[in-house]
């Protein structure tokens, strides 16, 4: 079995807004109580494993007797605010992720409900969950009559639009594709990546340098603003929806990229880059954040695997800029500024599409 979610875009009534604005903040309110008392229990039994694991993890429905107003709001998307805290304390303990913090009203606005005998639906244009009246939804794409609803999440983004991200159970059926077409990407800062086939470039457009201007002026003006003020409100959603903006367009290009190659090739090589330490190492901050090489990967994996193909990861500290792709002679040294690789041999090519070359053949030899 197999999940796939599909996101749309909701427009709730006045009613429903402030129906679903309780759900946020029970939801918040719940996380924050279980926290607490986790945290209590975390304090006094850290140095016994033993009875810390015997401690037992409170519950949504402790909390209704003393708090009538949590009767109000989906029961389900407590239970979900239950279940991703033992998930936060579970990633902790296995070393994964930090001790879990606190939600503030500044967290993302978002709680999760199930489907639980038929209480969720999909009806000309209308989403009915529990606890609320059918929602307007512009449905732009239709889900599979195979796929079975496990899961609705409901999201408020911080320029206020509304958003479902319904997610999905099917049966998957992709039969593993024969390798055949084999492409290596090297990531390339201003233009995403290069291919080793032909040495073609993706030109990213660097949708965040383009809109900088914009966003120093708007957040100038932000900050000349009283806190809290209908002024400040007003400029502060002009600064969400400059973001907001880049966001969009940064995905559609990444979107349309990652398309494009999955149906040209079968396979597609990659290095297995820490981004956020290349950017701190580096102090290409930005350029290296704004081309979301991470986000460009995950759409890659998924759309190859939906298909039946592979990508393929080699280790990060693979010499591949370094290499004659001719000879396989490795360079000593080459420095960032080198954009031209010349090899003793005589082989000159440019420096990234060298490398892809190199990628695409150390991932032949692990496949």
């Amino acid at each position: 079995m197999a999940y796939k979610a599909y996101k749309f875009r909701i427009y709730p009534t006045e009613e429903q807004e402030t129906l679903v604005a309780k759900t946020f903040g029970c939801v918040r309110f719940v996380y924050n109580k279980m926290l607490a008392e986790q945290k209590e229990n975390y304090e006094r039994f850290k140095d016994n494993k033993v009875l810390l694991k015997q401690q037992k993890f409170p519950t949504p429905a402790k909390y209704k007797g003393e708090f009538e107003w949590l009767k109000e709001v989906d029961s389900l998307a407590l239970a979900n605010a239950q279940l991703n805290l033992q998930e936060s304390y579970r990633n902790f303990f296995e070393g994964r992720a930090k001790y879990p913090r606190f939600k503030t009203r500044k967290s993302r606005q978002s709680y999760t409900t199930n489907m639980v005998n038929g209480n969720i639906k999909l009806v000309d244009g209308y989403l009915k969950l529990p606890k609320l009246k059918p929602i307007k939804m512009k449905q732009h794409r239709e889900i599979p009559s195979h796929h079975i609803i496990k899961s609705c999440t409901l999201s408020k983004t911080t320029t206020g639009k509304y958003y479902v991200s319904i997610l999905t159970e099917y049966e998957q059926h992709a039969k593993p594709k024969e390798i055949k077409r084999v492409v290596g990407l090297d990531f390339s800062m201003s233009g995403l990546f290069v291919e080793s086939e032909k040495g073609g470039i993706a030109n990213y457009p660097r949708y965040y340098r383009q809109a900088l201007e914009k966003l120093a002026k708007a957040q100038r003006i932000l900050s000349r603003r009283q806190i809290g003020s209908n002024c400040w409100e007003k400029q502060r959603l002009k600064v969400a929806k400059l973001h907001e903006k880049v966001v969009n367009q940064r995905n559609d290009f990444l979107h349309k990229q990652s398309f494009a190659l999955t149906q040209r090739y079968d396979a597609i090589v990659i290095e297995d880059l820490d981004m956020k330490g290349i950017s701190q190492t580096l102090n290409f901050g930005k350029s290296v954040m704004d081309t979301a090489w991470g986000r460009f990967t995950k759409f890659l994996k998924y759309k190859l695997e939906n298909q039946g193909k592979k990508l393929i990861k080699i280790d990060k500290w693979f010499p591949s800029s370094k290499t004659c792709s001719h000879c396989g002679l490795v360079k000593e040294a080459l420095s960032l500024s080198e954009r031209t690789f010349q090899c003793a041999c005589g082989f000159v090519l440019y420096r990234d599409w060298n490398a892809a070359i190199n990628i695409k053949k150390e991932g032949l030899r692990i496949f």
